[in-house]
């Protein structure tokens, strides 16, 4: 256990990410599937007729680019570090079912109140690396952007733990700094609005902020 109480941050987070590292694997597996199933039986088999999100100002500022592309596509790993560096199942398990219930609930609003984006005039075979995204996800379940709520979730609890073992504030910092990234992303490959992304943002800093301050309740403070 010292390891975790009396080495540098980056010895503490590498003996984290050592921890219980098959479970982290396979549950980390088993969620992502159980979500692609659930998101996209929704995206197909909306209650309701869609609703186009409306385009603002900003949205016709921020260009499309392929540059967008690598961030994008970075929310799965980087959603997956809070997990990769705790040590305690409790506090990982807490994380998942807060993060599921903020799934649960945008998957919910999707099949009721079905979004999506409007058509963005672009030759996608300009951008082949975006041309696989939009094969596969059409631009529904659009508002609130649960990329983005996911992103915002897992940097609130990233934050507490980079601050639990000791990380310099630049790391904190950097976490926000490619969090954000992944949100211009989603606008910069127009999978959604700015709308969809200042929905997406509230969503993950609330559940971000109630599941971690249940975790602290139910964990011991230097578990998380």
């Amino acid at each position: 256990m010292h390891l975790f109480r009396e080495s540098p941050w980056y010895r503490q987070i590498a003996a984290r990410m050592i921890t219980l590292w098959p479970l982290k694997a396979l549950g980390t597996a088993a969620f992502m599937m159980a979500f692609f199933w659930a998101y996209f039986a929704v995206l197909r088999n909306p209650l309701n007729p869609v609703t186009v999100m409306p385009l603002t100002w900003l949205d016709t500022a921020i260009p499309v680019t392929s540059l967008a592309f690598p961030f994008y596509a970075s929310l799965w790993v980087y959603a997956s570090l809070p997990v990769a560096f705790m040590k305690d199942i409790r506090a990982m398990l807490l994380f998942g079912w807060w993060m599921a219930l903020m799934c649960l609930l945008c998957l919910g609003i999707f099949w009721l109140l079905p979004s999506g984006v409007p058509p963005a005039g672009i030759d996608w075979t300009l951008y082949p690396e975006m041309a696989v995204i939009k094969d596969v996800d059409t631009g529904g379940n659009a508002c609130p952007s649960l990329h983005v709520a996911s992103a915002v979730f897992a940097a609130v609890w990233l934050g507490r733990i980079f601050a639990g073992v000791g990380a310099p504030s630049v790391v904190r910092w950097l976490s926000w700094l490619h969090c954000l990234a992944i949100l211009w992303s989603t606008v910069a490959t127009r999978q959604h609005v700015v709308l969809d992304v200042l929905a997406g943002a509230a969503v993950g800093v609330l559940f971000g902020l109630w599941g971690l301050r249940h975790a602290l309740r139910m964990a011991p403070e230097q578990r998380i």
